[in-house]
């Protein structure tokens, strides 16, 4: 029974094309529409979080303030927040713009930043060539420094940077390694950075506070806890005085990115189902034509034995074939406009197994539900009264 109801209702099918095709083209536009709008979302996401991630996911950033009486952090508050549980790590960061000079070669406004080994610890991949700062460079004030690829090139042709002197602020600073080169990111590129122990950089640019530091977390799932030991450090440390510092938890921004991203995926997809609903529509007034249009063909089957199941069958059979190819044109459709928006906007293009279940799911749905009604109607027909059109 099924496999001719299946075969009945094709035949319908191709038999009325432009109509069908126009029926299809309904339920097409509304499932590329979620699909597309769900995939570039999802794919936005990732790649802002990605970004983000980079940054560290596994760091907290303090900016400190301070006070009139304090400004900034002392190595004594540095030591008390690096002892916090769970915390592997504190890196300081000094930071200035000031001119560089190499054998007559003047370079203005190069970033010079201050870090510690902490830093190149955990920014393993951050070096093409030398070496990074250790902790011995930190306490003996070494005047070293890591400049970036940028940077190596324009001033050292043909020349090997390592161990090469260069004048910064007045101090000479050897170089002992060169930075790998970056592109661009939310915080910018590395490929004409300077850096150096921040106890040297303090010296050569004339910095007295530490007021950035990045505190790096063994477990970043107690990130909370983490958050809340810092602020209570950092109250004391600046008698509790309000806006004296902040504290940047990088896993809380995730956090709220994909909270914010996942809200919007909702209202666009909500937004876009409304064409949906037009298709259903669409396939709802087609089947009611077709049983008005077949009529004489519902009482001929019945005067001939056919069960009403059999004939809401066929019709709902007919509905649901309509949606389903519809859906799967518009699955299609949907994820190619979502991989061109992909390449032109240069973010990465993900797909979920779920978006490809809710395409087909919704699909079908819309055939079940908008079908039933027709089909309800023809197998309901009396064949007496149908009859009557021969």
């Amino acid at each position: 029974m099924l496999k001719e109801s299946m075969k009945m209702a094709w035949s319908n099918i191709s038999h009325n094309k432009m109509r069908s095709f126009l029926t299809v083209l309904g339920v097409l536009i509304g499932v590329a529409s979620i699909i597309a709008l769900i995939t570039i979302v999802q794919g936005a996401t990732g790649s802002i979080t990605s970004q983000i991630s980079s940054l560290g996911a596994d760091k907290i950033t303090i900016q400190a303030m301070g006070t009139r009486l304090k400004q900034g952090l002392s190595e004594k508050d540095m030591l008390q927040l690096a002892q916090v549980n769970n915390v592997s790590g504190v890196s300081p960061t000094v930071s200035s713009k000031t001119s560089l000079v190499y054998n007559s070669k003047v370079k203005t406004g190069v970033s010079v930043q201050g870090k510690n080994t902490v830093y190149f610890q955990r920014e393993k991949d951050i070096l093409a060539r030398g070496r990074g700062i250790n902790s011995l460079d930190v306490n003996a004030k070494n005047q070293i420094a890591v400049i970036g690829s940028d940077l190596a090139k324009e001033l050292f042709i043909g020349i090997d940077p390592l161990g090469q002197r260069l004048l910064i602020n007045g101090h000479t600073v050897t170089v002992i390694g060169v930075l790998n080169a970056t592109s661009g990111s939310i915080m910018g590129s590395t490929n004409n950075l300077v850096i150096m122990p921040y106890t040297s950089a303090m010296k050569t640019l004339g910095v007295r506070n530490i007021t950035n530091l990045d505190v790096y977390m063994s477990d970043a799932t107690k990130s909370e806890s983490i958050t809340n030991d810092l602020t209570t450090i950092l109250n004391s440390a600046f008698n509790y005085r309000e806006n004296t510092f902040s504290v940047l938890n990088m896993q809380n921004m995730i956090d709220v990115i994909g909270n914010i991203t996942g809200m919007l995926t909702l209202l666009l997809a909500g937004i876009a189902s409304i064409s949906l609903l037009v298709g259903g529509i669409g396939i709802m007034n087609m089947m009611l034509v077709s049983v008005t249009e077949r009529t004489t063909e519902i009482g001929l089957r019945k005067a001939l034995g056919a069960e009403p199941a059999q004939i809401q069958l066929q019709f709902l059979i007919e509905s649901i074939f309509i949606s389903l190819f519809g859906g799967i044109l518009g699955l299609i459709i949907g994820i190619l406009i979502a991989l061109a928006a992909a390449l032109l906007m240069k973010f990465s293009f993900t797909i979920s197994a779920w978006t490809i279940l809710l395409a087909v799911g919704f699909s079908a749905a819309v055939g079940i539900i908008f079908g039933f009604a027709p089909a309800r109607k023809a197998s309901r027909l009396n064949p007496i009264d149908a009859l009557r059109h021969v």
